[in-house]
């Protein structure tokens, strides 16, 4: 430990100004006042309380005297009960608005200060928790949208999740207790259709010597992917090699310059190796060495669904940039309860219904129609993240910007097979993981041809999702909006006359882009 504890205290001489506000009480004691405080007026909530205490609990004040609710799907999964629950929720105190975000769950906006502790029982009431969903708290623990289902599922997560989860979340102990967030997957399938290389903590299907468990990958984050940690961790070490994590985290982890206190910060000052042999002496287990992955897949969108195990099949409810409603919510809950379907959300902000007998009952329902026209090659797989209407850090509006562009490139450019990946974050802090998308924007400013200052991106191209891979390339900088519609037409123009049958945009990259040089490729699309 003697590198974990050199690293720590040479940092540890000063500390944010949010470990100060820790000192001051405990989260519960907030929570338990929520009621209270609620009643009490807005005018009357407390500094602190609103920039971090409440943020422990998935309770964001968005300076109106509204409030956005995190609520936490562990895995995506929502049974038919929590779903018409969140629907009235969003419909009665949250102006019938819901989005669906890159961890596979949801978000409340719009909810009145003095509603807070009303809406959180009408979900505790059902089993819904938003507990550790904001500030330095585990965050939702996602996985595959077809986990346990897939026809190359090796190992279900969800037991798994459901088991991290009764350890760490709603305990005293562990609320706002870490450094900073801490993101954690799990894939047990070929497809990896949950970013599995982007979080602090990512247990990644492998096979050794004929056993199936998961080779560990750690230090993810936004723009940043994991890394190999070396070790090969069987199904029943899970539990205690993430304690072993999770606890030198804690112990660890930095608490001076909140920029740079997540775990990929610690794992840089003391190296993979050394944080790897903390794991083997804090979990006490002989852990192998790394086996092979066998994650080498995407999922690919046929007739709006993906073929599953045992006839089922996900029938996929295309929700344009995750902006959804509470009214439609109760619409997929009803379909869902008649038809005898799971409702799962993915971390590309979509819905699935998962039935056996989608073409007559699901297909031909009024909720199903609606979101029909969203069934292309560009809302299949599209992500944006809040952008200005919501979020204080975002550049660009981006979820209009991600619709208008996919509705346009689906009038321009009509593509029956493939798949292309947009991906769309508003500002450089990058929460639409952009830099993993086929095709990824981010927000800036840029100048029109009259020079004057208009919404603008970056354009990338390239990243990965069936395998460990650099950050996409960066192909054109402070492109005005209109100017970026032009140039990804062009994009897939090509993708369209030179792929393979139904390659996807990543294979076609890999196969052709990857290979001609940015200047070649701008040249292409001028």
């Amino acid at each position: 430990m003697n590198k974990l504890e050199i690293a720590f205290k040479e940092r540890d001489k000063k500390r944010n100004k949010i470990e100060k506000l820790k000192e001051l009480k405990t989260p519960m004691s907030v929570f338990d006042e929520l009621e209270n405080i609620c009643s009490s007026g807005y005018e009357n909530l407390k500094d602190e309380d609103s920039k971090y205490f409440l943020k422990c609990f998935g309770i964001f004040d968005k300076g109106d005297e509204t409030f956005m609710i995190r609520v936490r799907i562990p895995a995506g999964q929502l049974n038919i009960i929590q779903a018409k629950i969140i629907g009235d929720v969003a419909k009665s105190y949250g102006d019938d608005y819901i989005d669906i975000t890159t961890r596979q769950q949801i978000e409340l906006r719009y909810i009145k200060f003095e509603n807070l502790a009303k809406v959180l029982k009408e979900l505790n009431s059902v089993g819904i928790s938003t507990f550790q969903t904001g500030v330095d708290n585990f965050r939702n623990i996602v996985t595959s949208s077809f986990d346990g289902l897939s026809e190359d599922s090796f190992i279900e997560c969800k037991p798994i999740i459901d088991e991290l989860q009764n350890i760490f979340i709603n305990r005293e102990d562990w609320i706002g207790e870490l450094p900073r967030k801490f993101n954690t997957a799990l894939i047990g399938c070929s497809t990896n259709d949950c970013n599995i290389y982007g979080h602090d903590c990512s247990f990644i299907i492998a096979k050794r010597d004929n056993e199936i468990g998961f080779n560990l990958y750690l230090g993810g984050k936004v723009g940043v992917q994991a890394v190999d940690s070396g070790l090969f961790i069987k199904k029943n070490e899970v539990i205690s090699v993430y304690k072993a994590i999770i606890n030198l985290f804690k112990t660890y982890g930095f608490r001076d310059n909140r920029n740079k206190n997540r775990l990929y910060f610690l794992i840089q000052a003391v190296g993979i190796d050394e944080f790897v042999k903390a794991i083997k002496e804090y979990s006490q287990l002989n852990l192998q060495n790394s086996g092979k992955i066998l994650v080498n897949k995407e999922s690919i969108i046929k007739a709006g669904a993906v073929k599953l195990n045992n006839n089922l099949n996900a029938l996929q409810f295309s929700i344009p940039s995750g902006i959804f409603s509470g009214s439609d919510l109760i619409e997929v809950s009803k379909l869902a309860d008649i038809n005898d379907s799971e409702i799962r959300l993915s971390v590309e902000q979509n819905i699935y219904l998962i039935n056996n007998n989608i073409e007559n009952l699901l297909k031909d329902s009024e909720i199903y129609k609606k979101y029909s026209k969203f069934n292309n090659i560009y809302f299949h797989n599209q992500i944006a993240c809040a952008g200005t209407a919501t979020c204080s850090f975002g550049v660009i509006a981006n979820k209009p910007d991600a619709i208008e562009l996919s509705e346009y490139l689906n009038r321009e450019v009509s593509i029956e097979n493939g798949k292309i990946r947009l991906y769309w974050s508003a500002c450089p802090k990058g929460c639409g993981i952009h830099s993993i998308g086929d095709i990824g924007f981010e927000g800036c400013k840029a100048k029109d041809e009259d020079g004057n200052r208009c919404d603008g991106v970056h354009i990338y191209l390239g990243g990965k999702a069936t395998i460990k891979s650099e950050e996409a390339r960066v192909i054109f900088k402070f492109t005005p909006l209109t100017k970026a519609k032009k140039i990804v037409k062009k994009l897939v123009e090509f993708y369209r006359d030179e792929k393979n049958n139904s390659e996807t945009f990543e294979e076609f990259d890999t196969r052709l882009l990857s290979k001609l040089s940015i200047q070649e490729i701008q040249e292409r699309v001028k």
